[in-house]
């Protein structure tokens, strides 16, 4: 028997309230820092896999990627930022998974921030000025905090004081509420406290901040000690000084940098950062702000440059509006020079002939900063260019009054000593093969005067190369890679690099690599089960390889070679045998093509497979005699049909990790889904018992499952009694709500009210009248509408006796609970006998109407069923949203009510 999942979320954290929102969804409130628990009850057969996903707490934000596959759900320290939705997802297969959600909604309140604003303007032509003075409170909350103002200790009430304004302004981030002093008066110099609140909610407290204002309250006003750009040689130490000018309060002064922490060799003191040894990578604009909380805060800025320099290039460019690739004389030719270097525009270049300093004449001309090259880059012109100009040059470069070093390139310029450059792929190189996980040396040789390096990148542009970068740069022209996987598989592109050469025309060429791994096989493991004396066929079916041709094929059993099979290693490899007894086993697949071996496993059976427990059965528990209860197991057989006939199961049953017994249970040819059931007797109460099962047949047992049968309170399972439930356990007395209504009845307390609810409607407190007595209620508000309806159901009652006494005919029993009924829009609050028998029959029994004023009222209802039997509370909605229905202390006892005026159902079945 399968059932589809069904899924129940329930809260054993911290919750401040857990009640019905007005979009129909549950909301768990906790305050920041508790701990949640979410648990996940599901139902359905075979047992449903339980998933819980979140989304963030709006709609903008991204779904949030990680799962948790758990039936319970714990955050240790919730922050508010993990507030949202979260879904549990039960799913076994069976028809649709089902998915509950909560809103989990977490509660906080920061210490409110307070800054002041001046304003000062001219009144009538400028015979007097005015002071207007701005005190911003703002705070971030959880929900919306309340604000108070005070003077000294007195509450600033606006419509006592003219001199006063308190509004929200508008385009704020976070709570924020203003207090304006107009034309700043002499009672007006005091402190003022701006105290927020959220009403105790999750018993948060309130907090507070203090200001004083006095008549010498002035914003904050900073002075640098250093230029805004301070450039630096490597290994100083550094000071940059902020210096209050002006502010009261005294400001706080801070140092932080552009997108980075502070170095670790710094240290702040006094409004002074120092920087000890600095290095390029310190390099960055330090920020100093100075705040007091008036005005806004003072800020100055130092863009840090600690000067480096690194790879230093050049090019040769032959006259290239002759399209030249060579050096000819009478052409013109440009010699390019280079340094990556910090700060750029500092850095000096020095060109030299044979050692001697060049200055710019008719057929040497130097350019500081070239215009048609890269940023940075000086050049040298050799303008018709003749044989004395052949010689070697030299490009310095170097900061002026630095000590960092001064780099230095040379170039030989004859004839001779400048060729284009050849790049060839050398012979057997076009295609490299390598196994996965092996190296690959990639080689593409370069020629030319002088040797330019050699770049290596992907063919496909869309690929990076292994090491995440675009190209990669070989002096040699070899690249290898390591650890190679079948990923990097392709063509890789090599070219000559425009500098260190000539600046020409790059050369390029392509290897391809190949690399080989070991087939990919399907199964990789597969369990087949049979019956004994039928032919099995296993087949290892090869996904992809390569090399694509497979070098051979082996099937082994147990680990010993099958050796009359001699496979085609062409065709799909399979195997073909009858199944007996003593062929059970590991069956194995071993192919290679010649790179690696890979391997598909089977696992052979006539054995059955396991029973799946039933964990759903309606009241599996029967109390007995002598302090002893029984248990109704029930199970369903998967695949029965896939081995062997099931002739009956064995059973073993354990307490305390010791074996009590074990006995065979005789069930004949199960079907699959068919619901098999087994009584344990004589089980001790309150002792628990873990119950192991496996199937049997003619050959063989198969697999054992165990499950753990716990006793559970009387009243999860009762028979009527003295009990009275006041809904004040989680479990709610084992009463449990109706899948086929509109929407749920909600547990609650005074302590778990909505502090925004309506009071015209509902209870303020339990039928005892105590703050921490809990009651069943159903939400009226949106988006219920009239008619919408709210079915709580008692547990299964069971009947012992069939007649009542001196046969007086069937039993009596009375049915009696508190009511509230308050509100102009309340609907219908009904009570229904639902008596199991083959199928179940509901019977209205109670029935009551429209507003009853604000007490709580008992009802008694005498009720004369014939079997088990449940009582089931409707409540149906009203016209509007005040039309809340509660009832409370609920009890099933047997024989009649005992007051005189209750309500008798002498036609109940």
């Amino acid at each position: 028997m399968e059932t589809p999942a069904n899924a129940q979320i329930v809260h054993e954290g911290q919750a401040c309230v857990v009640k019905e929102d007005n979009i129909s969804e549950r909301i768990y409130t906790i305050r920041e820092g508790d701990h949640l628990v979410l648990k996940c009850l599901v139902k359905g057969h075979p047992r449903p896999q339980v998933r819980w996903t979140k989304t963030a707490g709006s709609a903008s934000d991204k779904f949030q990627e990680t799962s948790i596959y758990n039936e319970t759900l714990c955050i240790e320290g919730i922050q508010r930022v993990q507030g949202g939705r979260y879904y549990c997802k039960a799913d076994n297969g069976v028809g649709v998974a089902a998915i509950k959600s909560i809103r989990v909604d977490v509660q906080y309140l920061d210490k409110p921030v307070l800054t002041v604003h001046q304003t000062i303007s001219d009144v009538r032509g400028s015979y007097y000025q005015e002071k207007t003075v701005f005190l911003r409170c703002t705070v971030n909350s959880n929900p919306p905090a309340r604000f108070i103002w005070k003077r000294g200790t007195m509450p600033i009430e606006q419509s006592k004081d003219q001199g006063v304004d308190i509004y929200e302004p508008l385009y704020t981030q976070g709570e924020t509420k203003v207090l304006k002093l107009k034309n700043l008066r002499l009672k007006d110099f005091a402190n003022y406290t701006c105290q927020v609140s959220v009403r105790n909610v999750c018993e948060i407290p309130d907090s507070s901040v203090t200001f004083r204002l006095t008549n010498a309250t002035t914003p904050p006003a900073l002075r640098l000690s250093v230029n805004e750009t301070l450039v630096v040689d490597p290994g100083k130490d550094v000071t940059l000084s902020c210096e209050v000018t002006a502010g009261f309060p005294k400001p706080t002064v801070t140092w932080s940098r552009y997108l980075n922490p502070l170095p670790r060799n710094s240290l702040v003191r006094d409004g002074t950062l120092t920087l000890r040894l600095v290095t390029p990578a310190d390099s960055g604009f330090y920020n100093c702000t100075a705040v007091n909380n008036v005005g806004n805060p003072a800020k100055r800025n130092v863009n840090l440059l600690v000067r480096s320099m690194g790879n230093l290039t050049f090019q040769i460019t032959p006259d290239s509006n002759k399209d030249s690739e060579s050096i000819q004389m009478g052409r013109d030719l440009k010699l390019s020079c280079h340094v990556d270097a910090q700060p750029q525009d500092k850095v000096n270049y020095t060109w030299y002939q044979n050692a001697v300093l060049i200055y710019n004449s008719d057929s040497l001309i130097v350019l500081r900063s070239d215009p048609d090259m890269a940023p940075g880059t000086s050049s040298l012109e050799i303008v018709d260019m003749k044989f004395r100009d052949q010689a070697t040059y030299s490009c310095v470069a170097n900061f002026p009054g630095s000590t960092v070093p001064e780099l230095r390139v040379d170039i030989n310029i004859t004839q001779s000593s400048v060729t284009p450059p050849i790049l060839t792929v050398p012979a057997g190189g076009q295609v490299v093969s390598v196994r996965e996980g092996g190296t690959a040396d990639l080689v593409c040789l370069v020629d030319g005067k002088p040797r330019p390096p050699v770049l290596w990148s992907r063919a496909d542009k869309d690929l990076a190369m292994p090491t995440g970068e675009w190209a990669v740069e070989t002096r040699d022209g070899r690249l290898r890679l390591i650890n190679v996987t079948r990923d990097l598989m392709g063509a890789y592109r090599c070219q000559t690099a425009p500098y260190n050469g000539l600046n020409i025309k790059p050369r390029q060429a392509q290897v391809q690599l190949n690399v080989q791994y070991a087939p990919v096989l399907d199964p990789v493991f597969q369990d087949v089960r049979s019956p004994n004396y039928q032919f099995v066929t296993l087949r290892c079916v090869v996904q992809k390889s390569n090399p694509p041709r497979m070098a051979s094929v082996h099937w082994t059993q147990n680990g010993k070679p099958l050796t009359s099979l001699t496979p085609d290693p062409q065709e799909i490899p399979q195997l073909k045998f009858k199944l007996d007894p003593s062929n059970n086993g590991t069956y194995e697949c071993r192919v290679s093509n010649g790179v690696g071996t890979s391997i598909c496993t089977f696992n052979i059976s006539s054995r059955p497979y396991n029973a799946e427990f039933y964990f759903d059965t309606p009241n599996p528990i029967r109390i007995l005699k002598g302090n002893n209860y029984s248990y109704n197991l029930q199970w369903t057989q998967r695949e029965p049909a896939a081995t062997d006939q099931i002739i009956g199961y064995w059973q073993n049953e354990k307490m305390n990790q010791m074996n009590l017994f074990s006995k065979q249970i005789d069930k004949k040819e199960p079907v699959k889904g068919g619901l098999m059931s087994y009584t344990l007797t004589d089980l001790k109460i309150p002792l628990s018992y873990e119950i192991r099962l496996a199937p049997i047949t003619t050959y063989s047992t198969g697999d054992y499952v165990s499950r753990t049968i716990k006793y559970s309170e009387p009243y999860n399972y009762p028979r009527p009694s003295d009990h009275v439930c006041g809904f004040e356990d989680e479990h709610i007395c084992g009463f449990s709500q109706d899948r086929g209504d509109n929407f749920d009845w909600t547990r609650q307390n005074h302590l778990t009210q909505n502090p925004k609810r309506s009071s015209n409607t509902g209870p303020e407190m339990d039928r005892s009248g105590t703050k921490e007595g809990c009651y069943m209620y159903i939400e009226a508000s949106r988006p219920r509408v009239l008619g919408d309806t709210a079915r709580l159901m008692s547990p299964l009652y069971n009947v012992t006796a069939a007649r009542g006494p001196k046969g007086s005919g069937r039993l009596p029993y009375c049915v009696s609970f508190f009511y509230h009924m308050k509100g102009k829009h309340i609907g219908t609050l009904d009570v229904w006998l639902r008596v199991k028998s083959i199928a179940s029959v509901d019977t209205k029994v109670w029935s009551l109407i429209g507003n009853q004023g604000p007490d709580w009222n008992q009802a008694k209802i005498i009720v004369n069923p014939i079997g088990p039997f449940q009582v089931v509370f409707q409540a149906i909605r009203g016209s509007g949203y005040e039309g809340d229905i509660a009832i409370d202390d609920v009890s099933v006892t047997k024989g009649k009510c005992k007051q005189e005026n209750s309500v008798s159902n002498t036609d109940s079945i």
